[in-house]
């Protein structure tokens, strides 16, 4: 839940300046305001729009009875946007899409106290259905506009419904120290919550919140391009520190017999998803590599036919949900589906 397009210089709780729009703007913790995009970019093959309405992170998944769901940011998206809170769409088949309005605000959870005195944003929510229901993940950005005092919480519906009504499984304090959250079951029924750029830790198996101390995954193999990397990489990881997937933005699946850590980052001004795989989920993962270009900050899931899909938001239809065909190919490497045939 950060830029798309251009980034030259950030500043996290000052200011930063956009070259692209030669003007200096105040900005909350590791946030940037939305940019141009390069008129010459063209869409990846196989990119569908799904809905006109502002949104950025979007996240699908596919429920009980054939539906799928929606959610993603809503506007204002570095403002005060808690009155459209979390919101969702259904489909029968990512086509044609019904609104299903908010179906959660924050403000409840004893934790939330000082993010509504500060008007802080909901930043990136995303839906799953496992263990017979829905859940919601969501964060928020520092009360003070610094790093430390983000954070991110997880929704579960107590009728198993995906309009819930939703409980915080963890209303006392914050489930993760920043933002950007997500879930992750794996073969064997244990489910992991994860968030920003690489964190990760088991949950309890009533899903009440954490069941050991998180880890921070990283890859085994660096990369020191500078032009691959954001500004905030420094300040999150540590001055030439080069051994991560991505800065925010972490999504995991499995496929292939491999765990795929996804996290976006800046790749030549691109925002891009960024992957590395393993064979255990605590790693070691090796390289990364940019494998969804403009696709940063994105969710996969699969269809009733068991083909991958990635959302996007990128260029052309710059903050729109879209969703985009991908495939795991040569060597198990994720990959727009077009051009990229499975073997």
């Amino acid at each position: 839940m950060r830029p798309t397009g251009w980034e030259n210089v950030e500043q996290i709780g000052r200011t930063m300046l956009v070259v692209a729009a030669a003007l200096t703007a105040p900005v909350a913790h590791g946030k940037v305001p939305a940019m141009a995009i390069p008129p010459s970019v063209d869409p990846p093959a196989g990119l569908r729009k799904l809905l006109d309405t502002p949104i950025r992170d979007p996240s699908i998944c596919r429920g009980p009875r054939g539906w799928f769901y929606l959610t993603g940011t809503s506007e204002p998206f570095w403002g005060y946007n808690n009155e459209a809170g979390i919101r969702l769409w259904k489909s029968k088949d990512l086509v044609k899409w019904e609104p299903m309005g908010t179906v959660w605000r924050y403000g409840a959870s004893p934790w939330h106290a000082k993010y509504i005195e500060a008007k802080k944003p909901l930043w990136a929510p995303e839906v799953h259905y496992l263990k017979g229901t829905f859940w919601l993940t969501y964060s928020m950005p520092g009360w003070d506009d610094t790093a430390r005092t983000s954070g991110c919480g997880l929704l579960r519906s107590t009728t198993g419904k995906p309009e819930g009504p939703y409980e915080d499984v963890q209303p006392s304090e914050r489930l993760g120290d920043e933002i950007d959250a997500s879930l992750f079951q794996d073969d064997d029924g244990a489910v992991y919550f994860l968030w920003h750029s690489g964190k990760i830790a088991r949950m309890k198996p009533d899903m009440s919140g954490l069941a050991e101390p998180y880890r921070w995954l990283r890859t085994t193999v660096t990369d020191p391009d500078p032009a691959h990397h954001s500004k905030l990489c420094e300040g999150i990881f540590g001055k030439g520190s080069f051994d991560h997937v991505g800065y925010e933005g972490m999504f995991l699946v499995k496929a292939r017999g491999l765990y795929h850590l996804c996290c976006s980052d800046q790749f030549e001004g691109r925002y891009s998803c960024a992957v590395a795989t393993s064979k255990s989920i605590y790693g070691p993962y090796g390289a990364r590599y940019e494998a969804i270009p403009h696709g940063g900050h994105n969710a996969l899931f699969r269809d009733a036919r068991g083909k991958w899909w990635s959302t996007y938001f990128g260029p052309p239809w710059y903050e729109r949900a879209a969703i985009l065909p991908v495939t795991f190919g040569r060597g198990g490497r994720l990959r727009p589906a077009e051009g990229s045939p499975e073997r």
